[in-house]
């Protein structure tokens, strides 16, 4: 049976079920699936290693309980709505059968070209419904795929590239965004100059614009699926065999690739889509985020579908060709659910209630927001202005490494609180710890959030290198998984998340590690050394604020901010450049040469002094020329 949240009572009963009993608990919820083998133990595990199993020795198909359990009782049912990027452009719509076909259609291709379970598959792609049927493809016959979100440059694609050493590339001739085109084949076409592992390139026919085809190694989509059988049986696998690898921004420099495994973030990520969006047969659900990132993953193809959901992807931004296009679809699909990110939230803010006139949005029921803490004032206007003070807010945290929704109000159940995230969904069990790893009980406490229990679709290693797993999340706070977020419980046991208390900053709710954005700094020639701190920032939550040390001979302060920001594009992609960049005469460090970054984050907020104990810095006088040059 599937669980489904209805009250509050029926929240606290569950929640305290769920602590209590938790192998009964997820019993239960897992039993509704379908399972070519049942699992001998529910969960089996230790934070040391650490190592984590779900549905032990249980096999499935993840993709047999999204598209063969409802071909008889949805088939004919809208499974995924398309909204182009361009308005003129008529929209999609894929029923559940049609999505069954082109599936097992594409699944075919793939194997043809000699895919095989196991092997991974980066897909590099515009936000068509052939990135979710390509997603879906690879989990139907055991690949692993590997979403790439396709702002990123040549330099990061290939760096992921040759980390899982992927055996093929899903991608489009060129992709839509806004005004722009982007020329992605071209993009891949730089990387694989570095890739032996790539042996095919399959090229979806987006926009008709010229690409180079390499004979032997491309194909296009539409010469790939010609003549392929629209029936592929689904690859029997284990609970714990890889689903996707998607890699994330870390605190050191070369970004990690979280593992996610089958059967455990298939059970977790329809359990908490149905209860968080209090989701009902019928509803048309939207979720504004690209498939590159987790939000898109579990929230846009996995759990809607699992839930048999109807599922809007949108290919544009929202602020093209105006800053209407957002209501203009809501109106358009009469969306019941809307789930997109505060940075997005703050930039319609700025246009205004203009772009809202004319447009119907009553067919609301609940938003929701993702990715970064949305602030108070950008969640009244949200209430107010979207949900006309009547659609309740999921304020949810969760990251790439849980897999799934984390803490969030159930809509209409739990009761919000402007910025906080509220309380934990069944299963979570959170703890606040001081920075000696004590347990911080009661209510109105500080600290940093620790998770005591493993859930199913927690992250279960990093690619290729487990101990870089367990250095980054067990080793802080041992016996628990660190989140790297400090947080508050206020006196009503609440959950607030403060953001990031590692070295990594949270932009337009896309993690970027700080020393990933150095290191493409110091690849321009005339940067010596650089340091890079988040600042609060009106509509991306966090801005990139760059300190640096260069050799100036030659070079304008201005056409070297240039070139730097030039730099870091082609390394990382657009939306890793700095908004700030200060030209610095030395960094803050201590005599065994740390830098002291909560002097540089304080300087970047505009604080001058109160910078905590500083007898350990080497030159405390660049302290005061970098106040004294600050943007």
């Amino acid at each position: 049976m599937s669980i489904k949240i209805q009250t509050l009572a029926g929240y606290i009963h569950e929640y305290q079920k769920s602590v209590l009993q938790p192998d009964q608990f997820w019993a239960r919820v897992a039993e509704s699936f379908h399972w070519h083998k049942p699992w001998t133990e529910v969960v089996r595990w230790n934070f040391t290693e650490p190592s984590v199993e779900w549905f032990v020795d249980g096999k499935l198909n993840i993709t047999e309980n999204m598209l063969d359990r409802y071909l008889y009782t949805k088939g004919g049912q809208t499974a995924i709505i398309y909204e182009p990027n361009d308005p003129a452009e008529s929209a999609i719509s894929l029923t559940y059968r049609e999505l069954y076909e082109r599936v097992n259609e594409f699944a075919n291709a793939m194997k043809a070209e000699g895919v095989t379970k196991g092997d991974r598959v980066i897909i590099y792609m515009p936000m068509t419904p052939e990135a979710a049927i390509a997603m879906m493809a690879c989990a139907r016959i055991g690949a692993v795929h590997s979403v790439v979100f396709a702002g990123f440059s040549a330099n990061a694609l290939a760096d992921r590239i040759i980390d899982c050493e992927a055996k093929m590339v899903l991608t489009a001739d060129e992709n839509f965004r806004g005004a722009k085109v982007v020329p992605v084949k071209a993009v891949v076409d730089e990387a694989l100059e570095r890739c032996p592992s790539v042996e095919k390139v399959i090229v979806l026919q987006r926009s008709g614009g010229p690409v180079t085809m390499q004979e032997g190694r491309d194909l296009w989509w539409h010469e790939a699926i010609a003549g392929q059988d629209t029936e592929c049986p689904a690859t029997v696998m284990d609970a714990e065999d890889m689903l996707f690898i998607l890699y994330t921004s870390g605190s050191t420099g070369k970004p990690k690739g979280v593992v996610h495994t089958c059967g455990g973030y298939m059970v977790y990520t329809k359990f908490t889509f149905e209860n968080v969006f209090q989701y009902k047969a019928g509803d048309i659900y939207w979720c504004t985020a690209d498939v590159g990132w987790i939000t898109g993953h579990s929230y846009i193809v996995y759990g809607p579908l699992l839930a048999g959901a109807t599922t809007l992807m949108f290919e544009g931004v929202p602020t093209y060709p105006d800053a209407g296009r957002f209501w203009d679809i809501v109106d358009k699909h009469q969306v019941n659910q809307f789930y997109t990110a505060p940075t997005a939230i703050r930039a319609l803010q700025a246009y205004g209630t203009e772009p809202l006139e004319g447009k119907d949005l009553s067919s609301l029921k609940v938003l929701g927001t993702v990715g970064e803490p949305i602030n108070e004032e950008a969640w009244h206007w949200y209430h107010d202005h979207i949900g006309k003070g009547r659609c309740p807010i999921v304020d949810t945290w969760w990251q790439t490494e849980t897999g799934g929704i984390m803490m969030s109000p159930i809509a209409g159940i739990i009761p919000t609180k402007p910025a906080y995230a509220t309380l934990p969904l069944p299963g979570i069990q959170p703890v606040i710890v001081d920075h000696e790893g004590n347990e911080l009980t009661g209510n109105s406490v500080e600290g940093n959030l620790c998770i005591k229990f493993p859930w199913p679709s927690m992250i279960r290693t990093t690619y290729g290198d487990h101990e870089r797993c367990r250095q980054t999340y067990f080793s802080q706070f041992p016996g628990m998984y660190f989140t790297g977020d400090g947080v508050k419980r206020d006196e009503d046991g609440y959950y607030r998340i403060l953001g990031r208390v590692d070295d990594v900053i949270n932009v337009s709710g896309h993690r970027m590690g700080t020393a990933e954005v150095e290191n493409a700094i110091n690849e321009h020639p005339k940067v010596i050394e650089s340091a890079v701190v988040g600042y609060p920032h009106d509509i991306k939550g966090q801005g990139i604020y760059a300190f640096v040390i260069a050799n100036m001979e030659g070079r304008t302060e201005e056409n070297l901010e240039q070139e730097i920001r030039t730099t870091v594009t082609n390394i990382i992609g657009p939306i890793a450049r700095p908004d700030k960049i200060q030209l610095v005469p030395g960094l803050p460090k201590t005599r065994s040469g740390k830098i002291m970054r909560r002097i540089l984050r304080k300087i970047s907020e505009g604080i001058t002094d109160d910078f905590g104990d500083t007898s350990t810095l080497l030159d405390p006088e660049v302290v005061a020329q970098i106040i004294a040059g600050r943007k």
